[in-house]
Parts: structure tokens; sequence; C-alpha cells
């Protein structure tokens, strides 16, 4: 039976943020994730998962100047200290918070821009991350994302992220399968789950969710949903999903479709 983590950045935002761990556990979540933490003490969002009852799942490292546009910035020469910095603060947050896994977001490049001199960055500083998070017992994830909700980002297929992960060859670096994106970019998600799920090194760290074209719930769109979840049991994966959606309506409305899986 899959496992569903809420995404409190996108989900239950009709509350304030410390206010939708409540309201997730309240529908029956059991876990959630969300992009940052850092605007919140640790502590804070600690309390609210213990009194809730509810696992962390995910949270992402501090992306760069995200309100002028940074989006990661583990592949952008020069902004190595200023990495290394995010990664030290996203694992002081992982350490209170309890969750294992850590997502790394690469950046932007320009079309100007050196891809080749981005790609040894991002090699460079994903090895550092890895061998950091290993010492807490975290997994690094690294996420492949369409260009067209994020123009310009420097990770967008699968194939592409798990061969970073070979070649780094760390065994806590894995691929988040974000199956939006990866129906944008590339589709074929069943025969790409069945590819990346048993790999023998990087493979499968963490799915997430979403209807696609809009981005909502996932029984809305162009994708069975269903029969990929039952995919993902029968390949073996017991991690959370999480569901990284924008709710059409009001979140809690729009939650038949995870009945069946409470």
């Amino acid at each position: 039976m899959p496992k569903f983590a809420a995404n409190l950045t996108m989900m239950y935002t009709e509350h304030p943020f410390l206010d939708r761990f409540a309201a997730a556990a309240k529908d029956g979540f059991k876990a959630v994730e969300f992009l940052f933490p850092y605007d919140f003490k640790a502590e804070e969002i600690k309390a609210r998962l213990k009194d809730n009852g509810l696992k962390q799942a995910l949270f992402n490292a501090p992306p760069g100047d995200w309100a002028n546009g940074e989006r990661g910035i583990a592949s952008l020469p020069g902004r190595e200290d200023k990495f290394k910095q995010s990664v030290k603060t996203a694992l002081e947050y992982a350490a209170e918070l309890g969750n294992n896994k850590l997502h790394v977001m690469a950046g932007l490049i320009s079309p100007d821009q050196s891809r080749q001199q981005h790609g040894a960055t991002y090699l460079k500083n994903l090895e550092y991350a890895a061998k950091e998070a290993e010492k807490a017992n975290i997994t690094i994830v690294i996420e492949p994302i369409n260009t067209r909700d994020i123009p310009g980002f420097f990770l967008n297929r699968q194939d592409e992220a798990q061969s970073i992960c070979d070649e780094i060859g760390a065994p806590n670096l894995q691929v988040q399968f974000d199956i939006y994106h990866c129906q944008i970019v590339e589709g074929d998600i069943a025969m790409k789950l069945k590819r990346d799920m048993k790999r023998p090194n990087a493979g499968i760290g963490h799915i997430q969710i979403a209807g696609v074209p809009e981005r909502h719930e996932p029984d809305l769109g162009e994708l069975n949903y269903p029969y990929l979840f039952d995919l993902i049991d029968s390949l073996g994966y017991d991690g959370w999903i999480g569901c990284e959606y924008r709710p059409k309506a009001g979140t809690s409305d729009g939650l038949g479709w995870l009945k069946p899986y409470l």
C-alpha cells in the first residue's frame, strides 16, 4: 500500500503554515514534506510534527536567493562556499525534524553559460553534500525538473540524473522521481519507474506526484495514477510519496482520490 506525505508548501494553503500540520493529520496523512523550513525555528516545526503524530519525509536545502529567482545553487560556479553553508544548515534542521532524505536543487543555467562548467561544479558539490550527509545517515536526492515550470533549470531528465549519481558513486545519493515533471519532459512513466527503481547504484530515493498538466490532484489529468501506484508497490518501493500538487479548490475537499489508500 502506498504511503503518502502531504506537501505543506502547496497543500493546505488556506491555513497559516504551522497550522497545516494539524490539517494534514486530520485528513489522515501520517507524514509531510515541504520546500523550505527556514522561516521557522526547527523546534517549532518539530513540536507540530510531534503534536500531530506526523513524520517528516523531506525538505530542500536552502536554494540561494529564492525571492529573486534563484532555484538552487548546487550547479552554480563561484557559489561553492554558499552551497556548503546551505548543506550545513539543512543537516542541522534534519537532525531536529528527523527526516533522512534531503533534496538539493541544481539551479539555473542561461544559454550563454557553460554547461560543462556547471556540470563540473554540480558533481563536486554533490560529492561534498553526500559525504557530509552520510555522517548523519541522510540520503541526498536530486530532482529533474521540467523547464516549463522552471525555465533554465539545469537538470531535466531521469537518465541524466541517474548518470550523475553513478558517476559520483555515493551510496546515499539518489534520484527524486517527480512523476509530474517526468511526464512533461519525457513521458513513458511506467517504463522509467521499472528501469530505475531496481538500479544497483543510484535508484529512486523519493517519489512525488501531481496531475498533469495543471498540477492539481492526481485524479485530474492525463495520467492513470491508480495503475502507477500499483506498479510502484509491485516494484518494492516503501518510501513516502509526496503529494506536491496545487489543490483545484479546497485541499480537504479534493482528497477523494486518497481515501482508498488510508
